[in-house]
């Protein structure tokens, strides 16, 4: 395809020969001729600069010199026009056509026009699968669940009883969508008792669910993924928890029972937020934070413990055992300092410090002289 071709696509300024061939895209360092690359920070310019791509996606407001070595398509959010780019190259394998011999629908399933559903897959009673829905091999559809048109539920995925997904709803592989919630009450013997999870998931329209995550269904109410959030691969949603519109969940991140997130919050991986939270609107947590309280809107939380080579964390960790210790002298000596600096504090209407400290001051230092003079 033509640079001039893609460019067109995908409403970029070119700058420079429009007739260059590309053949598919490619990262700044694997590029190879005929690949389109793309920049978004601009710490990586000089690896831009040294690269075998054809061409590149940046910014609208990126600096060159005249003499810059490549041609160049410019947008304001170069980043989602290589995501566009990729399109025009890459075509995921044909789904699922029709249902297949060896999938088991109940009878009184409902499905739309164009329901793709592959092999082995199981529909329960009472499930409605809207227009274009595609169910991929080896999936378990429990009774009364409810998909929306044009969602799609990846292979080896369950989805349990009275689930609601909407639509354009992506649910990868491996993933549990409505497990029971993890509740339990303790009894008169100590044994735990089961506390039946009589509640839903929903998920709204445009919700994304990464491979091998799980969302347990509420106790009772419901568990919510908000319109547009994107769930990461082994994710866990607690029991009757929500997620607000446009989040993001990263990798391995946790949230316990009930706990509350808000719009546009971005959650590193391995983030785990302890239960009965709220975490405010425009929140972004780095990796390995620990939430043990809520968050106000537009907070940035850094509380994650960086690694370090094993020597500092050996003789860091000597160190945190003494923490106790270390407090407890520091308050010691913060109360004998503060007995020690009360007979030279200013006499508020004379003007002159007092004569001597009290008796209890020396003997703190251990000496039984003459106080010195302010």
């Amino acid at each position: 395809m033509k640079l001039s071709d893609i460019s067109a696509k995908l409403g970029c300024a070119l700058e420079g020969d429009g007739q260059v061939d590309i053949v598919g895209i490619a990262g700044i360092e694997e590029a190879e001729p005929g690949h389109l690359t793309f920049l978004s920070n601009p710490k990586y310019k000089v690896k831009l600069r040294d690269t075998k791509a054809s061409a590149a996606i940046v910014s609208a407001d990126f600096e060159v010199s005249a003499a810059w070595p490549i041609p160049l398509l410019r947008h304001v959010n170069p980043y989602l026009t290589f995501a566009h780019a990729i399109e025009l190259f890459y075509s995921p394998p044909p789904a699922p056509h029709g249902i297949h011999p060896t999938a088991v629908v109940d009878p009184t399933a409902v499905c739309g026009h164009n329901v793709r559903i592959g092999a082995s897959s199981v529909i329960g009673e009472g499930v409605v699968l809207a227009d274009d829905v595609t169910v991929y091999p080896n999936c378990t559809i429990y009774p009364g669940v409810r998909i929306g048109r044009n969602s799609t539920i990846h292979s080896n995925c369950v989805v349990r009883e009275h689930v609601v997904i909407g639509e354009d709803c992506i649910v990868q592989n491996g993933a549990v969508i409505g497990a029971d919630g993890f509740g339990y009450a303790k009894q008169a013997d100590g044994t735990w008792y089961k506390i039946v999870q009589s509640g839903i998931v929903v998920l709204e329209n445009r919700v994304e669910i990464g491979a091998c995550t799980t969302v347990d269904r509420a106790t009772i109410g419901e568990t919510r993924i908000k319109s547009g959030s994107k769930l990461d691969n082994l994710v866990m949603i607690g029991h009757g928890s929500s997620v607000g519109e446009n989040t993001l969940l990263c990798g391995q991140v946790g949230l316990a029972g009930s706990s509350t997130v808000g719009r546009n919050v971005m959650l590193a991986g391995q983030v785990g937020v302890a239960g009965h939270l709220h975490i405010g609107d425009n929140v972004v947590a780095t990796v390995k934070s620990c939430i043990w309280k809520s968050v106000e809107a537009n907070q940035v939380l850094y509380g994650n413990i960086p690694a370090s080579d094993s020597h500092t964390w050996l003789k860091a960790s000597a160190v945190f055992r003494q923490l106790p210790q270390m407090q407890k002298s520091v308050q010691q000596m913060q109360k004998r300092i503060a007995v020690l600096e009360e007979p030279f504090k200013t006499n508020g209407k004379s003007g002159r410090a007092d004569a001597s400290p009290p008796k209890a001051a020396l003997e703190c230092h251990g000496t039984t002289g003459d106080a010195p003079q302010g």
